[in-house]
């Protein structure tokens, strides 16, 4: 289970956030540009470390002390893949592995099971400076699913894409973490995104503060503000 609770001062405002999710549990983190939901994923990364409060997934402690970033058991993506371009695809999804785990027979067949799943065979070996943005999403997401985080961490990551490509991708990743059992926290300006990520749950933020916690329907039908009641025009 994640259980955090913490602050986190901003030049304009202070962002405040806890949470409570559990194994195989998904939390859509909603409100518009600017209100700290990046913020949230990054002290909960590592990237960042909070002013005060604490961190725990199960038994690890991730703050305090703060816990180095290679130590947290998540898979983090964001909007930028960031692939080294001079590696295969291969070798991409494969660096966070040692040579022991890409040797053992079960986590072989995972990465064939990504391989296949995503549609990367016919890039294997292919530098990764020669693929496309939306493969290089796709080798993205590979990588940060190799080695099964028991938490996965969505930022944005689907920005840029075309809308056929953003279904699979959600596909994808709601099948996985309903047969791998990970939690999931995503954050997107778009609640349509959010609804099919995350059905159970939604946390809405304004100026880092929660305004309002509960189901998408629960949102939809009494949103709290005049500015979450336009972010959900659309649904």
């Amino acid at each position: 289970m994640l259980d955090a609770h913490f602050t986190k001062r901003r030049r304009d405002f202070t962002v405040s956030f806890s949470l409570k999710l559990g194994p195989g549990e998904s939390l859509g983190l909603f409100g518009a540009s600017g209100v700290g939901k990046s913020t949230v994923l990054a002290c909960i990364a590592g990237i960042e470390d909070p002013d005060d409060g604490y961190i725990d997934l199960g038994d690890v402690h991730f703050f305090p002390p703060p816990l180095p970033l290679h130590r947290r058991s998540i898979g983090y993506l964001t909007q930028e893949p960031s692939l080294f371009p001079h590696l295969s695809v291969r070798d991409n999804i494969t660096f966070g592995l040692s040579k022991i785990e890409q040797a053992d027979p079960e986590r072989a067949e995972w990465i064939a099971t990504l391989k296949n799943r995503l549609k990367l065979a016919p890039l294997w070996n292919a530098p990764a400076s020669r693929i496309s943005g939306g493969q290089a999403r796709r080798v993205g997401l590979a990588r940060m699913l190799a080695r099964r985080p028991p938490l996965v961490l969505l930022d944005e990551p689907f920005v840029g894409l075309d809308r056929q490509l953003v279904r699979e991708l959600i596909d994808d990743l709601v099948f996985w973490s309903r047969n791998i059992g990970f939690s999931m926290i995503a954050v997107d300006h778009r609640a349509d995104v959010l609804t099919r990520l995350c059905p159970q749950m939604a946390v809405v933020l304004e100026q880092g503060q929660v305004i309002q916690r509960g189901s998408w329907a629960d949102l939809c039908s009494a949103p709290a503000t005049p500015l979450l009641q336009s972010l959900l025009a659309p649904l």
